[in-house]
C-alpha cells in the first residue's frame, strides 16, 4: 500500500495503476461475496431451496459480456467510473450527479445497509458483541483502512479476505456435511424439517420444505423463481449489475 502515491486521484482512487490482475481478482471476488451471500443467500436457501443459486450461476455468463463488450468501451473512453462515462456520452454534468447521487443513496439504503447487519449478525452470534456495537465497529474499521489507504488499501484487505473466505467455505462445507452424514442424507433430513411448535394461524407453505427445493430451474408457472425468469428476466437486471453498475465496474 505504501508504494502507492496517495497524494494524487491515480494513486488513491486507482491505487497507482500498479496493481496486478492476481489481487485485482481477488478484490473484486470479496467485493461480491460477503456478509450478504453467507448469511443472506444461505438464510434463503435454506428456506426455499438451492434455485437461489441462479443468481450466481448467471453471473458466469454476464461478466463474460462485461469483459468482451463493455470493459473495451470504458477503457476506449478513458473512464473508470458509470457517470464519468455517462458525462462524455451525453454530455453535461447534471446526469454525472443525478447518477452519483442515486447510486450512493440506492447503496447506503439496500446493499450497504443489508451488508452490515448481516454481518453483525454473525459477530453477534461468534462473539456475543451487541449488534449495534457490531455495526459500528465493522464501519469503523472498514473506514480506517478506506479513507488512509485508499484502494490499494481496499485491493490488499480484500486479496486476505478472499483468502479467508475461500478456505474458511470449504472447511465449512466438510463440517456441515459430516454432521448431516453426507449429500443424500442431507436431502433426507431437509424434506422431514418441519417445526415441531407450530402457530395454527400461519400457512403450511410457510414451514414445508418445497417439492422442487433441490430444482434449479423451476416450473414456469407453479415456481417461486420459474426457469424463464431465471434465464431471460434475470439476465437483464444481471446486464445492469454486474456490467454497468457503479459498485461492480
Amino acid at each position: 500500500m505504501v508504494r502507492t502515491n496517495r497524494a494524487t486521484v491515480g494513486g488513491f482512487f486507482l491505487a497507482g495503476r500498479s496493481m496486478v490482475w492476481w489481487p485485482i481478482g481477488a478484490s473484486l471476488f470479496a467485493s461480491n461475496i460477503g456478509s450478504g451471500h453467507f448469511v443472506g443467500i444461505a438464510g434463503t436457501g435454506a428456506a426455499a431451496g438451492i434455485a437461489i443459486g441462479g443468481f450466481e450461476w448467471n453471473a458466469l455468463v454476464v461478466v463474460i459480456i462485461l469483459g468482451w463488450l463493455f470493459v473495451p468501451v470504458y477503457i476506449k473512453a478513458g473512464v473508470v467510473t458509470m457517470p464519468e462515462y455517462l458525462k462524455k456520452r451525453f454530455g453535461g454534468q447534471r446526469i454525472r450527479i443525478y447518477l452519483s447521487v442515486l447510486s450512493l443513496c440506492l447503496y447506503v439504503f439496500t446493499k450497504i445497509s443489508a451488508d452490515m447487519f448481516a454481518g453483525a449478525i454473525f459477530i453477534n452470534q461468534a462473539l456475543g458483541l451487541n449488534i449495534y456495537l457490531a455495526v459500528f465497529l465493522l464501519l469503523l474499521i472498514t473506514a480506517l483502512y478506506t479513507v488512509t489507504g485508499g484502494l490499494a488499501a481496499v485491493i490488499y484487505t480484500d486479496t486476505l479476505q478472499t483468502i479467508i473466505m475461500v478456505v474458511g467455505s470449504f472447511i465449512l462445507m466438510g463440517f456441515a456435511f459430516d454432521k448431516v452424514g453426507g449429500y443424500e442424507n442431507f436431502k433426507d433430513q431437509y424434506m422431514n424439517a418441519i417445526p415441531s411448535v407450530i402457530n395454527p394461524n400461519i400457512s403450511s407453505q410457510c414451514y414445508t420444505p418445497r417439492a422442487d427445493s433441490f430444482h434449479i430451474f423451476r416450473d414456469p408457472i407453479k415456481g417461486d423463481l420459474p426457469w424463464p425468469g431465471l434465464i431471460f428476466g434475470l439476465t437483464i437486471q444481471a446486464a445492469w449489475y454486474w456490467c454497468t453498475d457503479q459498485l461492480d465496474i
